[in-house]
């Protein structure tokens, strides 16, 4: 499924590309759209990535020698912890930087700022185009629904970062989020890694994707549909467990 990859692969550079030209994502307050892609990647964290630790976990068992790696057989979620922490700091200097310069009139983040913050969603993007490949797939449906949960978190995604750094994010930062996805692929379509360099990602992705899915893609109480979340989340996690269950096609 390696062309496949490919493919999906140029779906999401394509999203950083033009994603701002998509209708769907030019409504303010958010859309009912956006409740909806909050939903589907709150399923996907909770049905597919966190499970998938609990397993990532288990098959490190006894097959790290080294005395650091060995501690994460048993703590992989911290990984996904630190994951969320380093989102987490990423976001609060940009808001103290722009608060910073607004007193200036200047209520953009500081240059220093912006590119450390993009430079994190390269990596970031880099780690979800690795594991587009890397990812034991069941089938094409399999990956179909990763790239449909990651897709439509690009979006949110792009939105978010624009309107933090307006000028700069097209003019510089949707190129290199765009550059870093082909990078990914690259480098899991041709390098072997031990398994448990997959898992470290895994996890770290985990913990991004549950602090982006809280800090852009779960609407604030006045531009929330609820309606629409849970119509997101639910036929997005009955569409994993038919994948997990196929005797119940």
């Amino acid at each position: 499924m390696i062309w496949l990859s490919f493919i999906f692969a140029v779906g999401f550079v394509g999203i950083h590309l033009f994603s701002k030209r998509l209708k769907l994502l030019k409504v303010l307050p958010r859309s009912r759209f956006l409740s909806i892609a909050g939903g589907i990647s709150v399923a996907y964290v909770f049905m597919h990535l966190l499970p998938e630790l609990g397993v990532f976990q288990k098959e490190l068992q006894g097959k790290l020698e080294n005395g650091g790696l060995q501690f994460l057989e048993n703590h992989i979620y911290l990984i996904a912890m630190a994951g969320l922490v380093i989102f987490y700091a990423l976001e609060h200097s940009v808001k103290t930087s722009k608060r910073k310069n607004k007193q200036s009139g200047n209520p953009q983040a500081t240059s220093g700022i912006f590119w450390v913050h993009i430079i994190s969603f390269a990596l970031y993007n880099g780690v979800i185009s690795y594991l587009l490949v890397r990812e034991e797939y069941e089938d094409v449906l399999g990956m179909l629904l990763f790239f449909i949960a990651m897709g439509v978190h690009f979006m949110t995604n792009d939105k978010g970062l624009r309107a933090t750094h307006q000028e700069e994010y097209d003019r510089y930062g949707r190129w290199l989020l765009a550059f870093s996805i082909l990078i990914g692929w690259g480098i899991g379509a041709f390098a072997d890694v031990h398994e448990w360099i997959i898992s470290v990602l895994t996890a770290f992705l985990a913990g991004g994707v549950i602090l982006n899915v809280l800090k852009e893609e779960l609407p604030e109480e006045r531009e929330s549909s609820l309606l629409a979340f849970c119509l997101g989340l639910t036929s997005y996690s009955i569409l994993l467990l038919l994948l997990r269950n196929k005797n119940l096609f």
